[in-house]
């Protein structure tokens, strides 16, 4: 008898979460509203694991309602700002799959792309009478930056999910959700290049895994989210002589784990490990065509990512408009043939010059699924003003999630 009292008491609870699933971006994740969790982030945890399915680390979320990848098991937390400068504050939580974790030391750009469209539907912000488009002033609370959306808005000033923008990694059109994320150097490190102000560096990366160890030229870069972005061509033998997309994988990660101690991230390799969502990390190619000015094969939680995320897409751009950087110095090789002279080398398109001194221009990145185009703003300062990328987001289902802790 007292073994089955004992039993009973220790039987987890369940609970209700209210929640929205949306697709935004080239993510899918839950959007909730800030007050339908505990008051401290420190106890979010277990809610979130057991709501997608991440209890007994499972690999699969076949007992929640994540999606088994690291791009389908994302969080949104969402609530009113009371700061002057913003409309919303948010919260990006990664929810590990296969593992019983949660990480909110970075952002995420797609998931950012839902934010505006949510709080319009939820009447978190009011739109004016007869408003066809609509700003979002967003606060996130992991990079303690602004991202402005611009959001298209029906008759009745709901957010208008339909019209016939595309991006690459959804094969579905949608209206254009323009995200403008402000200032977006140092968003966790407090510097752009957080390693010694180096725009380029080498790296000797030491794992217990073989053929290790190696040196591999990297840019360590703070815009948006920390990344670390490797010289593709440095350890291109290396690459080719591995047989496993696992080995592959595993030269990634232990590159950046050794940019985290780099960046000041991380103490130890093995502190590294522990945090896998930053830096995140990604793979720098030549361009192979005139349709982009780079290629990226960049990594989400220790594998390839199915496209790009919108904060690596801004950090791309922003270590474009830097030379001496990786990216910069790869963007004038054709099809990793060598350097263009300088009198081949292409002027940059969609290059002007605004009243205020600042320079905007359009720079174009290739991934997987496509090409992804952002505007950087250059200010009269020589630093980066802003970064717009655009996105679609598409409200999917709304209910409750019931989950046991």
């Amino acid at each position: 008898m007292v073994a089955e009292q004992v039993s009973l008491q220790r039987r987890p609870k369940r609970h209700v979460l209210p929640c929205v699933l949306m697709r935004a971006g080239t993510s899918k994740g839950i959007f909730l509203h800030r007050k339908d969790l505990p008051l401290n982030e420190l106890d979010w945890a277990p809610h979130l694991i057991s709501a997608l399915g991440s209890r007994g680390n499972d690999p699969r979320q076949i007992d929640g309602v994540g999606g088994g990848t690291s791009t389908t098991s994302k969080v949104a937390v969402v609530s009113r700002s009371q700061r002057p400068e913003a409309d919303i504050d948010w919260t990006f939580v990664q929810v590990a799959v296969g593992k019983e974790s949660i990480d909110l030391t970075g952002n995420c750009g797609n998931m950012t792309a839902g934010v505006a469209p949510f709080a319009v539907q939820e009447g978190l912000v009011s739109p004016q009478p007869g408003q066809t488009k609509m700003d979002v002033r967003i606060y996130n609370t992991n990079t303690r930056r602004i991202v402005v959306e611009t959001v298209a808005l029906d008759a009745s000033g709901d957010y208008d999910e339909t019209g016939d923008y595309t991006i690459a990694g959804v094969s579905t059109p949608g209206s254009e959700v323009k995200c403008t994320f402000v200032e977006p150097v140092g968003s966790m490190t407090g510097k752009l290049f957080p390693s010694n102000d180096q725009q380029q560096q080498s790296l000797h990366v030491h794992s217990k895994g073989q053929p290790l160890p190696f040196t591999v030229r990297v840019t360590l870069i703070d815009s948006a989210n920390p990344f670390v972005l490797i010289d593709s061509t440095s350890i291109q033998t290396l690459l080719k002589g591995l047989t496993s997309d696992s080995a592959k994988n595993t030269i990634v990660e232990s590159i950046r784990c050794e940019a985290a101690i780099a960046m000041g991230l991380a103490s130890t390799v093995e502190a590294a490990a522990q945090t896998r969502g930053t830096p995140k990390a990604a793979l720098v190619h030549p361009p192979n065509s005139k349709t982009a000015d780079i290629c990226i094969k960049a990594y989400s939680m220790g594998l390839p990512h199915p496209s790009l995320q919108l904060t690596g897409a801004v950090t791309v751009a922003v270590a474009l408009s830097y030379p001496g950087t990786i990216a910069s110095e790869l963007a004038t090789m054709a099809d990793g043939m060598g350097p263009l002279t300088p009198e081949h080398t292409p002027p940059p398109d969609g290059v002007g010059e605004k009243r205020d001194g600042s320079l905007e221009r359009e720079v174009r990145i290739a991934h997987s699924k496509g090409v992804i185009k952002v505007g950087v703003v250059m200010g009269g300062d020589g630093n980066v003003a802003s970064c717009a990328v655009s996105r679609t987001a598409r409200r999917l289902f709304e209910g409750r999630i019931r989950y046991y802790v």
